[in-house]
């Protein structure tokens, strides 16, 4: 597997650790609907949160949330629609970014709840 992925990887888990230290119950992780990804979904009292995880070893190309792009949020967008259809729900959806700069053995985690909107 390549590095990157390794990276990709580890950072997810890292934020799932950093959830469920803050009370989050994780419902799915890498949740796959035709052509997009959902890194995870999770809930915390009656808002379900839906999280893309980037992890990046250094801020030098820019913060790791920058790389969210339009597309990337269309196809989360399309993602949670369904997901919202096969699971019946009728919670808050919020869409978040975690952040993750790991290098070494050094990690910051910036969570930023609320990181875009739909309509």
């Amino acid at each position: 597997m390549a590095s990157h992925n390794d990276l990709g990887n580890k950072g997810e888990q890292l934020a799932v650790d950093y959830l469920i230290k803050n009370k989050y119950k994780i419902l799915a992780r890498n949740y796959r609907f035709q052509k997009a990804e959902i890194d995870i979904i999770a809930q915390k009292d009656a808002i379900i949160a839906v999280i893309e995880v980037k992890t990046r070893s250094s801020s030098y190309f820019g913060n790791p949330q920058d790389f969210v792009n339009k597309k990337k949020i269309e196809l989360l967008l399309k993602a949670t629609n369904h997901y919202i259809e096969v699971h019946d729900l009728d919670l808050e959806i919020r869409f978040d970014i975690i952040a993750i700069i790991h290098k070494d053995n050094t990690t910051e985690i910036e969570h930023l709840e609320a990181a875009f909107y739909y309509f």
